[in-house]
């Protein structure tokens, strides 16, 4: 993998010219009190570096005469060590992860003028490190204040997110073997799940076993806190208590995904728990199936990315009208959204190192086109909220659809020659669903 991370780089590299580029690693989260949550890197700095450690910097400095990459570390520390796991130190930063010099951290404000005086500008995402935000601000100004004796340095500071989500938003096959193992062992905890649910379980149990099969697979667990919703829950749309216990007439809706060597799946079935959907539940899972598969249809190459949303809209939207819970004609029920009391979020997102990954959506008016190696999810749904008050110009909503709550979620990689269903090892037809 080191040879994947130097190559990365070197793209940054040739991209920022004459700049800096400068990547904190992420916090440290307190669980409570004196007790902290698993670390998990940021993912950019790992993407261009693999390193897994907190308390880290990382520089690029393609101008250098001698030192392109230079990473700031822990030292060395045996007591510490002792209490909070081993650290790579500061020679092993260079040996193992490629750097061409690395420093402790407690010297980034001594070393890091040197790597900043000749660049043309600060490539740095300003993130929730405010500290170390200041940290920049105070190296930038300085240099500024000493432009006019050198005649060289940073003269403007730009976002290093807006090159690096490009870059991350094309996968490669070393990347996406990652993403299909993490889709394998999601796919399997999914299947075991419709096996295992049955009515007088609570949610918190198939829970437990779906991040069961995500750690015994090898994953680092659950992608994003695991929905486990049955009944009316289900029209939360991150709904994480999972404490319910499971009635014969639901359905239960399942949005779980696998982190595995930092990649990630988002997947998403919903069905019912007794084994049987009712006519009210069948005729919206239909609806919703139906809209999923339009949608992914629209993932080619060269389509805008919005193009399954507006496809699932439409398809929802003439549902919703067929079944009586709007009226109206469909291009103006679009038009002026009267779908959103039942369904209220978009069609897709980007997936990779963070679930809902990096990179751009839309360049002003245009939309971004779908290009090879992108992946985004689709997942439509339908959310029949109790209580929800129609407009004036809609009709009452007949109290036998309310509490019903669907949606189904595939990854899908878009191919030179249309899409790969990343996730279709899960079952979604009434008849695979249904036991």
């Amino acid at each position: 993998m080191q040879s994947e991370y130097r190559q990365r780089r070197e793209q940054l590299m040739s991209k920022i010219g004459n700049g800096t580029a400068i990547f904190r690693s992420a916090p440290t989260a307190v669980m409570h009190n004196d007790v902290e949550y698993n670390y998990r890197q940021d993912s950019d700095f790992f993407y261009l570096t693999g390193f897994n450690e907190p308390q880290a910097v990382a520089v690029l400095a393609p101008h250098h005469a001698e030192h392109r990459f230079i990473l700031f570390v822990q030292p060395k520390d045996r007591e510490k060590e002792v209490w909070s796991g081993y650290r790579c130190g500061v020679d092993a930063a260079k040996e193992l992860y490629g750097a061409d010099e690395a420093y402790p951290i407690a010297e980034l404000d001594e070393k890091l003028p040197q790597y900043l005086e000749k660049a043309e500008r600060i490539y740095y995402h300003f993130g929730r490190d405010r500290n170390f935000n200041d940290t920049i601000l105070k190296h930038y100004q300085s240099l500024l204040r000493t432009y006019p004796k050198r005649g060289t340095g940073p003269v403007a500071i730009e976002d290093s997110s807006l090159i690096l989500s490009s870059m991350r938003l094309i996968k490669n096959k070393t990347e996406l073997d990652l993403m299909r193992r993490a889709v394998e062992i999601a796919v399997e905890a999914h299947n075991h799940a419709l096996q295992i649910t049955t009515p007088g379980r609570y949610e918190y149990e198939i829970q437990a076993e779906i991040e069961h099969i995500f750690r015994l697979r090898g994953g680092m667990g659950p992608a994003y806190p695991s929905i486990v919703a049955a009944g009316r829950n289900a029209c939360v749309l991150h709904y994480i208590e999972n404490n319910c216990q499971m009635q014969e007439n639901e359905l239960l809706l399942i949005d779980a995904g696998c982190a595995y060597g930092y990649y990630n799946s988002d997947i998403t079935r919903t069905f019912p728990v007794g084994g049987k959907f009712t006519g009210e539940q069948k005729a919206l899972y239909e609806i919703v199936l139906e809209a999923q598969k339009q949608a992914i249809a629209e993932v080619k190459p060269g389509n805008a990315f919005d193009a399954p949303h507006k496809k699932a809209v439409r398809i929802l939207t003439e549902g919703l009208v067929e079944l009586g819970l709007l009226k109206g004609e469909i291009d103006k029920l679009i038009e002026e959204e009267k779908y959103k009391p039942f369904y209220m979020h978009r069609t897709s997102h980007w997936l990779g190192l963070d679930v809902h990954d990096v990179g751009i959506y839309q360049h002003g008016e245009n939309p971004q086109l779908l290009q090879p190696g992108q992946v985004l999810t689709i997942e439509p749904g339908l959310y029949i909220v109790p209580d929800t008050q129609p407009a004036e110009d809609q009709p009452a909503i007949d109290p036998r659809w309310a509490g019903i709550g669907i949606r189904i979620e595939d990854d899908v990689l878009v191919t030179a020659e249309g899409n790969e269903v990343l996730t279709a090892g899960v079952p979604k037809e009434i008849e695979d669903v249904e036991r």
